[in-house]
Parts: C-alpha cells; sequence; structure tokens
C-alpha cells in the first residue's frame, strides 16, 4: 500500500508529529542542516582533514540551537497536553515542594560530607607530615644547644644526644644531621653514610617545611644561632619517600605522590632570613591561589597557581604510591578520593613555589570515621544507628507524606471539575444549576458560596443596572450645578473678581456667587455646607436661591441686623422691608439662619460669608456667618482678617449677626476659601493658610485667574497622588 504526501503529512498532523508553527519549522530545518553538515564532514573527514575540523564546530553550533528550540516545543507541548489538567498540576506541585527539595537537600549533605571527608583525610595525612616537622625541630634544637655549649667551653663539637636518639629510636637511621660553624662543617656531617647535606645560605633563624634538593625531597628544619665571633648552623633532614608517606598510610588508606615536572624557580617568593622567624618557612609574598584541575594527560594531573593576577599551569605525575586502600565494610562504604598541594622550597635558594607536589589520599569513610571517633568507643556506633533510624523514620514520613497529598488531590480536582462545569451553565446563562454539596470542608463552602452566587447574580445585575442609572442622575445633578455657580460675571470698573470650585465629588457642598446690587455696588458670597455629596449639594443649591432671592436690586433695606424668626414668627418668612433702605448682608444672614434652622435637620448646616462692596467708596461692607475669615492683602503685603460676625448658618435659631466695614485700596486683593484648600494633608503636615498666603502674595501682579490656577496646581502636588479630601473653593477680588 503506497501513500501520497498529503496523506502522510495529514497522517502526522493527527498524531502531533508533524511541525506546525515557525519555531517547529525552524527547529527541523536547522536540525536537518546539522546532519547534511554532519555527513558531508564524515565524508570529508576520508580526505580533507582540515575542512572536516571546520564543519565540526557549524554541526554543534546547529545542534544546539536546535536542540534548544526543540526542548522549548517539547515544554510547550508538556505544559499544553500534561499540566492542563488541574490533578497533574497538583501532583508535579507536590512532587518539586515535598521530593525534588528532599533529594536536593540529600545530594547537598553528600557532596559535603564526601568534601568533608576529604578534607579530613588531607588533613591526617598534613597533620602527620607537621608532626614530623615538629619532632624534627625539637631535636634539631636539643642539638643546636649542645654544640653551643660545647663550642663555647672549647671541647671537641660532637652531640651525645644525637647518639642517644639513634639508639632509642630506629627511625634516626635514616635522618641525617649537619652542622656548620661559621664556613666551616663539624664533624658532625661525616657521621650520615649519604650524600652529605649543603650549607643553607638563606636561613637566618629557624626553618621548617619540606624541601627539594637534587630532584628529591626532604623533611628539613635549620637553626641559626650566634656563638662567639661566628654563626652556627645545624640542620636536620630525613627523605620524603615511600618509608615516611607509607607509614602514614599504613592505618589511612592510600596515598599518591604527583611530584615531577617541578619548576620551583618560577614563582619567587620572600627567603626565610629573618631571625626568630615562625617554624614552617617563608609565606609568598603576594596572595596566591592554587587549584587542582582533573587529569590533563594520562596519569598525571594539571595544577594551576595565580599570583599578582598572572596564572601559571604546571603539569605534575606521579611519583610513587603507598598504602592499600581496605575493604569496605558495607554497601555505603564508598571510595574517598581527595587532593591537597604541598609548598616545596628549593634548598639552593630558599624560594618557594605555591604548589611544588601533590598529595592524593584515596580511603572510606569507616577508615576516617575510625580515626575521627577513636576514643568514643562503642558509644559511637550507638550513635551511628540512631542516625540511621532517624533517616529511616524522615524517609518513611516523607513517603505516607506523598501519598496522603496525591489522596488529596483527588478531592481537589473532583470539586474544581464541578466548579468548572457549573461555570459552563453560568456562562450559557442558566443560573438554576446548583452544586451538589457531599461534604464539610472549605471545598464544600466554595460549592455553596457558588450555589449562593448564581441565585445573587440577578440581583447583582438589578443593581448594576440601578447603580449605572443613579450615576448618569449625578452626571445630570453636577452639570445643573455647575450651572449654578457664575460663568459671566459683570465687574465693577473698580473691582475684577474670579471665582473657583473643584468638588471632592461628582457633586460640591462649596458655594460662592458674584451679584450685581447695582451699577456700583456687588455682593459677594462664599459658604461652605457641613457633609459631601448629594445632600450637601442640595443644601448649597438652596443657599444659592435664597442669596439671589433675598438680594435682589432695591430690596427693602434692614440696616439693622435683627433676628428674624423672632419677628416673623416660626415657618413665616418676611415679605416686605422697611421702605427706601438698601441691603444688609447681617440682616441676610439672619433671615437666611432662620430659613435653614426651620427648612433642614438639626446636623445640617453651613458656614456663608457675605459682603457688599461700593465701587464709588471702595468700602466693602461684610458679616461673617461661622466661615473662615477672608483675607485682604496689601500691596506692602500686610494683611487684614474679616472676622466681624456670628456664628454657622442654621444651627441655631433667633440669632443676631454684626457687621464689618473695611476700605480696600487699589492693588488690594480679597482671597476667601474653603477649608478644602489649607486642610489637606501628606506627611509633612497641612497645606495651610500661611502657605496660600505666600502664594497669592508672591503673584498678586497676576490675572486672578492665573493666581487661582498657581495656587490649585499647589494644592495638588501638595496631595500628590492621594484622593482629593474636600472640596476646593476660591474665590479672588482686586481693587483698581
Amino acid at each position: 500500500m503506497q501513500w501520497s504526501y498529503p496523506e502522510v503529512r495529514q497522517r502526522l498532523i493527527t498524531a502531533g508529529l508533524w511541525p506546525q508553527g515557525r519555531m517547529a519549522s525552524l527547529a527541523c530545518y536547522l536540525a536537518g542542516m546539522a546532519g547534511v553538515l554532519f555527513a558531508l564532514q564524515r565524508l570529508l573527514g576520508m580526505f580533507a582533514r582540515s575542512w572536516s575540523e571546520h564543519l565540526g564546530g557549524w554541526v554543534e553550533f546547529l545542534a544546539f540551537l536546535a536542540g534548544v528550540l526543540f526542548f522549548v516545543l517539547a515544554f510547550r507541548w508538556v505544559k499544553r497536553r500534561i499540566l492542563w489538567r488541574l490533578r497533574n498540576r497538583l501532583i508535579v506541585t507536590y512532587v518539586f515542594i515535598g521530593v525534588i527539595p528532599a533529594v536536593l537537600l540529600v545530594g547537598m549533605a553528600l557532596i559535603t560530607l564526601y568534601g568533608l571527608a576529604g578534607q579530613f583525610a588531607v588533613f591526617v595525612v598534613t597533620s602527620e607530615i607537621h608532626s614530623q616537622l615538629r619532632s624534627l625541630e625539637a631535636a634539631n634544637a636539643a642539638v643546636t644547644n649542645e654544640l653551643a655549649a660545647r663550642l663555647e667551653r672549647g671541647d671537641p663539637p660532637t652531640a651525645e644526644s644525637l647518639a642517644g636518639l639513634r639508639k632509642r629510636d630506629p627511625a634516626w637511621n635514616r635522618r641525617q644531621v649537619c652542622a656548620w660553624y661559621g664556613d666551616k662543617p663539624l664533624p658532625l656531617c661525616n657521621d650520615f653514610k649519604g650524600a652529605s647535606l649543603t650549607r643553607p645560605v638563606f636561613v637566618k633563624g629557624r626553618f621548617r617545611d619540606i624541601v627539594r634538593e637534587r630532584d628529591d625531597l626532604h623533611l628539613r628544619v635549620c637553626s641559626s644561632m650566634p656563638v662567639g665571633t661566628s654563626q652556627l648552623i645545624v640542620v636536620t633532614s630525613e627523605p620524603f619517600d615511600k618509608e615516611l608517606v607509607g607509614n602514614i598510610a599504613a592505618d589511612l588508606g592510600e596515598i599518591t605522590l604527583y611530584a615531577s615536572g617541578l619548576t620551583l624557580d618560577r614563582t619567587p617568593s620572600k627567603p626565610a632570613s629573618a631571625p626568630g622567624e615562625s617554624a614552617g618557612g617563608s609565606a609568598p609574598a603576594s596572595q596566591v591561589t592554587v587549584s587542582i584541575a582533573p587529569e590533563k594527560a594520562k596519569g598525571g594531573i594539571s595544577v594551576n597557581s595565580s599570583k599578582d593576577g598572572q596564572t601559571e599551569e604546571q603539569v605534575l605525575h606521579p611519583t610513587f604510591s603507598v598504602g592499600a586502600l581496605p575493604a569496605a565494610t558495607n554497601s555505603f562504604d564508598r571510595e574517598i578520593t581527595f587532593g591537597t598541594p604541598l609548598a616545596i622550597v628549593d634548598w639552593k635558594t630558599g624560594e618557594q613555589a605555591p604548589v611544588g607536589a601533590a598529595l592524593q589520599v584515596t580511603t572510606r569513610p569507616a577508615v576516617l570515621y575510625g580515626h575521627l571517633f577513636a576514643t568514643f568507643g562503642e558509644f559511637v556506633q550507638g550513635v551511628a544507628y540512631i542516625l540511621v533510624g532517624v533517616g529511616i523514620f524522615f524517609s518513611i514520613i516523607e513517603l505516607i507524606a506523598l501519598i496522603i497529598g496525591m489522596r488529596m488531590t483527588r478531592t481537589v480536582t473532583a470539586a474544581v471539575a464541578q466548579l468548572h462545569n457549573a461555570t459552563r451553565h453560568v456562562d450559557r446563562g442558566d443560573f438554576s444549576h446548583r452544586i451538589p454539596v457531599t461534604s464539610n470542608d472549605q471545598l464544600a463552602d466554595l460549592a455553596i458560596s457558588f450555589n449562593s452566587m448564581t441565585a445573587s447574580i440577578e440581583k447583582l445585575i438589578q443593581e448594576q443596572k440601578e447603580k449605572q442609572r443613579l450615576e448618569n442622575e449625578l452626571a445630570i445633578a453636577q452639570e445643573v450645578q455647575a450651572q449654578l455657580f457664575p460663568r459671566q460675571v459683570s465687574e465693577l470698573e473698580s473691582l475684577e473678581v474670579h471665582g473657583f470650585c473643584r468638588p471632592a465629588r461628582t457633586v460640591s457642598g462649596d458655594y460662592y456667587d458674584f451679584l450685581t446690587a447695582s451699577s456700583h455696588k456687588l455682593i459677594l458670597a462664599v459658604g461652605d455646607i457641613s457633609g459631601k455629596g448629594i445632600s450637601a449639594a442640595l443644601l448649597m443649591a438652596t443657599i444659592h436661591s435664597a442669596v439671589r432671592a433675598y438680594s435682589v436690586e432695591n430690596l427693602p433695606q434692614m440696616r439693622e441686623p435683627v433676628a428674624v424668626g423672632a419677628v416673623a414668627g416660626a415657618g413665616r418668612v418676611m415679605a416686605a422691608w422697611p421702605e427706601g433702605v438698601e441691603v444688609s448682608p447681617g440682616a441676610l444672614l439672619s433671615l437666611l439662619n432662620h430659613q435653614l434652622y426651620e427648612s433642614t435637620p438639626p446636623e445640617k448646616y453651613a458656614t456663608l460669608f457675605l459682603g457688599i462692596y461700593d465701587g464709588r467708596s471702595h468700602h466693602l461692607t461684610y458679616s461673617n456667618g461661622g466661615h473662615l475669615p477672608p483675607i485682604l492683602i496689601a500691596r506692602d503685603g500686610s494683611i487684614r482678617r474679616l472676622e466681624t460676625g456670628g456664628t454657622v448658618v442654621g444651627l441655631f435659631d433667633n440669632m443676631t449677626y454684626a457687621e464689618g466695614a473695611v476700605e480696600m485700596h487699589p492693588g488690594e486683593i480679597f482671597l476667601a476659601y474653603s477649608d478644602g484648600v489649607t486642610e489637606p494633608e501628606n506627611d509633612f503636615g497641612e497645606f495651610g493658610e500661611q502657605r496660600l498666603i505666600d502664594l497669592v502674595r508672591d503673584n498678586r501682579e497676576l490675572p486672578l485667574p492665573e493666581i487661582s490656577q498657581i495656587v490649585t496646581l499647589a494644592v495638588d502636588n501638595w496631595i500628590g497622588d492621594n484622593e482629593q479630601p474636600d472640596d476646593v473653593t476660591l474665590v479672588l477680588a482686586r481693587a483698581r
């Protein structure tokens, strides 16, 4: 049976094996190019090896790009096909939360234990080497003191203590001691049946280190002491060979010394020449870092040393290997291999290489365990059993937690599936569907909440429609209120005025107005209603209409402020005023107070400032009903506050309001405002009246609208991103 290309393509698409999308096509294209170049590389490798090497880099690059793209595509496929279900997501979540951290912690603990065990093995070896050096140094100091005493007495320079050491300790038969008095070697140097030691030219005090002489390594200590007119130098040396290292490895494991291919004179250091210098030789003059890399060549290791920003590489090959790896006590007693560098001093020059040799220690945890807890006896074995038991107990808990988590996953996914089915009913507009509740947990409470939600959706829709209707009505109310504020002001020849009001909400409870009483008189009104929102806006409209109704031109005057309620009676407004008298601000406030007291709830009141400016006399007659005192700012910067009046309007009945009169000089600015200008706060406190006065005073020569804009902009900057707390109202007037 033969299939055509479209049939094959359709079958692959159905199976999800045909690349779809630009990324999949690009990945397949790159993989194909890498395959073609790989085949071409193999073919050219038979004839032109150089061309084959050039193609190898392109093959690796294209294969890497294709691999990255295929990984992204595989992740998307897994996410789309496997992780779509909540159950699978929760299982993966449990694995990432419970299993992977535990595996990582165990792995980190094993790596740490391996590193600590290797460091401890190296520490055992280096400690034994330093112990040998200290032993040599003690014996060398004793010989030095004995020779110095004999030389000072004029006796033959022999060391009887050395003979005793060789009798008591067979190890001294392989150690060599040599001494010089000045430049003359003492007979002590001839007692050793081997190559003679050379006199160190770099030692001025004490020396203790591993040295290299004639391609051999030695443990060597040196003491220098002035005796008479010359210097006594005593050197004790022991070969750093298989026998020495083998004694260290006897109860530890296998130790390999890497010491071939050394170059000691590449990295000079400060010679150990200072008298009284601490044991261990000289330290490098600057900071040196050393790293041992894995095998570079067969049977060798690469050692990198860095000093003063320059890196030097040395390849060390094994010199000898001693000891034997002990048998494993159990399946967990694995092999541990660790290395450490050794600093070697050149005996000719005294110069020290940061890495002259390296030791590699191979042992097992059981051996290190015995070294570490050798003095604790059987108590340590009991502790080990306890730790193993704790580990098994924790593993069981981890397994139980994973099983419980997967069982709980089924409960969660079943509830989510029911919620998913219910949302489909809601999406179709079926609000009668209910989720069956069969348990008593948070998921059941969620199902009950969903059932309650579906019953409330229709009610919420109705409330939303009602809210939209109210918002539309508020928008209309805002437009109507905007018409109440004066849009075109008929200014007097001797007075220019400007007003601004910005509500904190949709509608405002602040009030200002300019009324032309006659050709040379102008009424200024500024007020603030208690509260915000619709109720304050309605009361503002009431005051607006009342002020305009009671302040029409040629209205009968009452110059004496009286308690209107007492004269006219409760609930009645005086219909007539005495003939031939002008409007009085105090009387008008009394009348408004009575009307508001009779027509509003007790908690509703207003502050109101009324002033009448006479353009002929430049006098402002006013009465302040509890409002923030307006301010007159003179040309010289001095201020006057208009405080004469009485309490707020509409709170108490039968109130009288006193009147005041001031003369406004040319250039003097009248400033009235609401508390929405001065009371906004930030981290530095309130905006404040003084800041408002300073702004108006500094910009007094600008047009009044610009002054108002500067003030409102300053208030906005003071508030910042916070919500405007109150209505902002500003009234300005300037005498000409």
